[in-house]
């Protein structure tokens, strides 16, 4: 067994230059004692930064400042932290940066506060009056379009100070879950007996072995059903925290309150289920090729996981994969490819796994670091297609921070995931293109179907399930164990189709879904990717100036509203066309797959 390597063991080329943020801890040291004193001063502005135009701009120019200087402390702290765990001394770092970030957000909290008590057509003079106030102006909009939602100082004060009870539900559901729960023990199709626990279940629900996958499914939705009364109080706790909130902010619903911080239409929530439920023929078609490729009479819920074809063997060593990723993205042009190869040649990205790292993937950085990205590559087609995704977020980050001034230069959630997708969408369809090894192809048409069916399909039936749970709380009905569990079973019915045995037991998995608890969240996975495969498509068709505009969306960074921000790259997250070509490609995807397994 190969030992994991420490830190220190890891060839620098392979990990990130963080130096460019501070060349050593004892500068970053030197500008946390900075900061500490910077965040005191903005106790000054509190009296009068509203009482004049050159005031305000004299505060917006402070609050930037200070801020810019408490996130280039944060980022170096935390990504020191999370490429060794194992450091206390950059733990420490985190903790001391975050309690400074923690005083500047309660030292500066009479801001908002005393916007809202500033008539708007104060401020407008002000911008009128100072051409360098104008810069904010969408920035100040974004403040004031919340004021019809924001109550008086006490008021506000007060629910900040309620806010972490209110979290209660939320909190107890994650200590039950994490820590309480136990599953009990699996056996395996040699006989050995193994603990099944939350995180190694993806696993066997996967298995090869059919009886493993059906003990995995009824170990697990047997024992949420023993905890069924208290996650529905926890889950019901939520909820009424959620519409209490709401109907306290002049909300008409807790839904509107939700999407209205990234200012997304309720039409658009609407569009997305019905678009994807007038098009659940193209899911059964899935589920009939998963059942014909299983060789199964029926086909299970615990059958749903399993691999349809074996996992492919083939290793891409890391050098291989820049070249896969960095080729299928020629198409986005010679500006996108010379930027994209600084992401290797600048060393944003920490490639591999060592002792103490954190695991998983991500992409993280703002205006005044290089957009990092932090891999635990092992070699697998999945690795590779993990580099173009989270190369899609760094880019996304970098053109937002390049094309905008500092309090622009971040993008919404609503938009974070399309230009990763964008990217994973392209790789995968150049390795199809240039391919001659058909269990490659198969794998790489495999994983784009499980992407499809489980953003597309599964996240907008959690998004019903939420918003059907949500209304009849907010008409007056109880919600109990049986009759939510009821909704969610009905649900999956519907979405499986007749061809899927829908075992009684899915009708707990909802208890098992956190994202449940993030208050109508679900629904942005399956726009991202609709949007992801609209502009794919047309780079791919080389629709006019669809590369163009495409660029162009990614330098947006958060100078509009996210849906506007869309509508430049050509998508219109209104129109169920924008949906349909996701379906669309989901189902060209299965007939390929059909078409090349018969060869």
């Amino acid at each position: 067994m190969e030992k994991q390597k420490t830190r220190d063991e890891i060839e620098e080329i392979y990990k990130w230059d963080l130096t460019p943020i501070y060349k050593s801890d004892k500068l970053w040291y030197q500008d946390l004692e900075k900061a500490k004193e910077e965040i005191k001063k903005v106790t000054s502005y509190k009296e009068n930064f509203l009482t004049s135009s050159s005031n305000l701009l004299s505060f917006l120019k402070y609050d930037e400042a200070t801020e810019r200087l408490l996130y280039r402390l944060y980022y170096y702290a935390h990504l020191n932290s999370d490429s060794d765990t194992t450091n206390t001394k950059y733990q420490s770092m985190v903790t001391e940066i975050g309690d400074v970030l923690n005083d500047y957000s309660t030292l500066s909290s009479f801001v908002t506060p005393s916007f809202m008590n500033t008539k708007y057509e104060i401020i407008e003079k002000y911008l009128d009056e100072s051409d360098e106030l104008k810069d904010y102006k969408h920035l100040i909009e974004e403040i004031y379009r919340f004021q019809e939602h924001t109550l008086s100082e006490d008021e506000e004060t007060m629910l900040s100070i309620i806010a972490k009870p209110l979290d209660n539900a939320s909190n107890t559901y994650e200590a039950l879950t994490d820590s309480d729960m136990t599953f009990g023990e699996i056996t395996l199709s040699d006989d050995k007996k193994v603990e099944m626990t939350d995180s190694n279940y993806s696993t066997y629900i996967k298995d090869k072995d059919r009886n493993v996958r059906k003990q995995a499914f009824n170990l697990m939705y047997n024992t949420y059903s023993n905890f069924k009364n208290t996650i529905t109080r926890t889950y019901v706790g939520d909820i009424d925290a959620s519409i209490a909130i709401a109907k306290v902010k002049k909300y008409n619903s807790a839904i509107e309150a939700s999407l209205f911080s990234d200012n997304v239409d309720l039409t658009i929530y609407n569009n997305l289920i019905k678009t994807v439920k007038n098009n659940l023929n193209v899911l059964y078609k899935y589920y009939d090729l998963k059942k014909e490729m299983l060789n199964l009479d029926e086909l299970h819920l615990y059958d749903i996981y399993a691999d349809l074809i074996p996992s492919l063997d083939k290793k891409y060593p890391f050098e291989m994969a820049r070249e896969e990723v960095l080729d299928a993205l020629q198409i986005l042009g010679e500006d996108y490819i010379t930027n994209a190869k600084r992401a290797f040649s600048d060393r944003w990205i920490d490639i591999y796994n060592n002792k103490g790292k954190r695991g998983g993937a991500y992409s993280s950085g703002f205006y005044d670091t290089n957009p990092y990205m932090l891999l635990n590559y092992e070699g697998t087609l999945h690795d590779v297609s993990t580099l173009a995704h989270e190369l899609g977020h760094s880019m996304h980050t970098y053109y937002s921070c390049k094309n905008n001034k500092y309090i622009y230069s971040s993008y919404k959630i609503f938009v974070a995931e399309v230009a990763s997708t964008v990217n994973e969408i392209l790789l995968a369809k150049n390795m199809l293109k240039k391919s001659n090894n058909k269990e490659e192809k198969l794998n790489i048409l495999n994983s784009l179907m499980e992407l499809f069916k489980g953003t597309i399909y599964r996240q907008t039936m959690f998004a019903e399930f939420e918003k059907t749970i949500y209304e009849k709380r907010e008409n007056g009905e109880s919600l109990t164990h049986e009759n939510i569990s009821q909704i969610y079973y009905e649900l999956n019915k519907e979405y499986f189709g007749e061809n899927v045995v829908v075992d009684d037991l899915i009708k707990y998995e909802w208890e098992r879904i956190p994202h449940f608890y993030y208050n109508f969240y679900v629904y942005k996975y399956a726009t991202g990717l609709s949007a992801a495969c609209y502009i794919a498509d047309s780079i791919l068709n080389n629709k006019p100036g669809a590369k163009e505009n495409y660029i162009k969306f990614l330098s947006s960074g958060s100078s509009d509203y996210p849906v506007n921000e869309l509508k430049i790259a050509g998508v219109d997250m209104e129109n169920p066309e924008v949906i349909e070509s996701a379906i669309k490609m989901f189902n060209d995807t299965i007939e390929e797959f059909k078409e090349l397994i018969k060869k």
